[in-house]
């Protein structure tokens, strides 16, 4: 009866109004995911399918919690847990904590849904929450990229920089480097365009040069992200070897372990300890003083 009530015709108008979460927090969609399709869930039952489609169309920061979804879906409490853990076993969802660091030097950790409309074997996963994900074949950009439209272009606006469709292939991977190393397009269009000599007798050489000798540096490497997956049942933070599925190894047991009332990281622990003895050594000052 409950199936019946959501259908993907009824997604849309469910969607929109689906309540968001705290800012900061709320569904995260994964990364390099295929384009959206008539099937994406067909491998499950119908309850979970219904339920993974309408998370997919809602849109980051979406509060997907049980007591929400319980009061937008036709589901109870139970069911939903039940749900979004064999969502979790299909490779689709993953819940945990990451730490984000402000410029003071600060940092606080944040808890996240993570949903992926693509399902995820469990080395993916682990390999999300390193921060070094490969990507996917369909996610890969088309046959004409933006380099090679920029490079195209070129043409229509300073004529003498007309190349052919070899030529443009042939240079877009030294543009897309450019790309890679934070270059906007128009630094890129600036560098092969201006101060150019007249005549200009092999254009393709010419940007060839010109895309090699001023290539800027390379950008350092973003930071690591700092991701700690949880169980699915009980919440119980671990590496992603320990939770396979998005299950530790007695929740796949049957035995759910009492779940602590917080469950904070080593380093939090330790920074709000030195806050506390901060405070009682000023105490101490105080009384002597007074």
């Amino acid at each position: 009866m409950a199936d019946a009530k959501l259908s993907a015709a009824s997604l849309p108008a469910h969607a929109p109004s689906h309540p968001l979460a705290n800012p900061g927090y709320g569904k995260r969609s994964a990364p390099d995911q295929r384009p959206r399709t008539a099937h994406d869930f067909a491998h499950l039952p119908p309850r979970e399918a219904a339920i993974a489609a309408y998370l997919d169309r809602l849109p980051d920061g979406a509060d997907i919690s049980v007591k929400t979804l319980a009061k937008t879906l036709p589901y109870g409490q139970c069911a939903l847990r039940t749900a979004l853990n064999r969502l979790h076993q299909a490779g689709h969802l993953r819940r945990g904590r990451e730490r984000l660091d402000s410029a003071s030097g600060g940092h606080r950790w944040i808890t996240r849904s993570w949903f992926s409309r693509t399902a995820r074997d469990d080395d993916w996963w682990a390999a999300f929450t390193r921060g070094d994900v490969p990507q996917d074949p369909p996610s890969r950009p088309p046959s004409r990229s933006r380099a090679h439209i920029l490079l195209a272009a070129l043409g229509r606006e300073t004529p003498s920089l007309s190349l052919s469709a070899a030529d443009c292939a042939a240079l877009a991977p030294l543009v897309t480097e450019w790309f890679a190393r934070g270059a906007a397009e128009e630094a890129v269009r600036h560098a092969l365009t201006s101060g150019l000599p007249t005549p200009v007798h092999h254009p393709a050489a010419l940007l060839r040069r010109r895309l090699t000798d001023k290539l800027p540096p390379e950008l350092p490497p973003p930071p690591a992200p700092h991701r700690i997956l949880e169980c699915a049942e009980c919440r119980v933070p671990g590496p992603p070897e320990a939770l396979p599925g998005g299950l530790c190894n007695s929740c796949r047991d049957g035995y759910a372990p009492a779940r602590p009332a917080s469950l904070l990281p080593a380093p939090e622990i330790h920074a709000r300890a030195d806050e506390i003895r901060a405070a009682m050594s000023l105490k101490r000052e105080e009384r002597m003083y007074a």
